[in-house]
């Protein structure tokens, strides 16, 4: 599967993206308190500060994930997602790895994410911690809640 898979940059306006950012913000509907959703959607994804990736398998797209300029020197991870057909195939570890090498590239020393708690989130925790990012405080406008944390990586 992994050599099928194509990571692009994309501008969301193919029903495939759309449908997997329904999907998205749906499963972070059903997973958090309504008050502590802070999944983007797609009108939210299309701010000029965010750029955002698809996996794509035969041309379409089965995963997405975006990344969220914080000034020069760090990034913030977003709205990661991966087709329900598709978990368990490399689907996110390839977006991560693509969103880590960017952030690299353009010279930011740090990559945050908020996500949530429980156990629909252990999956992601899992992957992002394999690649090393730490538990820590909250960045930006986040405050911490009961619902939330917080990771970082730094690449330096």
């Amino acid at each position: 599967m992994d050599d099928l898979m194509q990571i692009v940059a994309d501008d969301l306006s193919d029903e495939s993206v759309r449908e997997l950012l329904r999907i998205h913000l749906s499963g972070m509907q059903a997973s958090s308190p309504p008050d502590n959703v802070f999944a983007l959607d797609l009108s939210g994804l299309l701010q000029p500060e965010i750029t955002v990736w698809t996996c794509r398998v035969k041309g379409t797209a089965v995963g997405c994930g975006a990344l969220k300029a914080l000034g020069d020197k760090a990034g913030e991870i977003k709205s990661m997602r991966t087709h329900p057909h598709y978990l368990r195939r490399g689907v996110a570890r390839r977006i991560l790895e693509h969103i880590i090498s960017v952030a690299r590239s353009r010279g930011y020393e740090k990559l945050s994410l908020e996500t949530g708690t429980g156990p629909a989130f252990e999956p992601a925790l899992k992957l992002y911690q394999t690649y090393g990012f730490k538990f820590g405080l909250p960045f930006s406008t986040y405050k911490l809640t009961e619902f939330s944390q917080f990771l970082h990586l730094s690449l330096d």
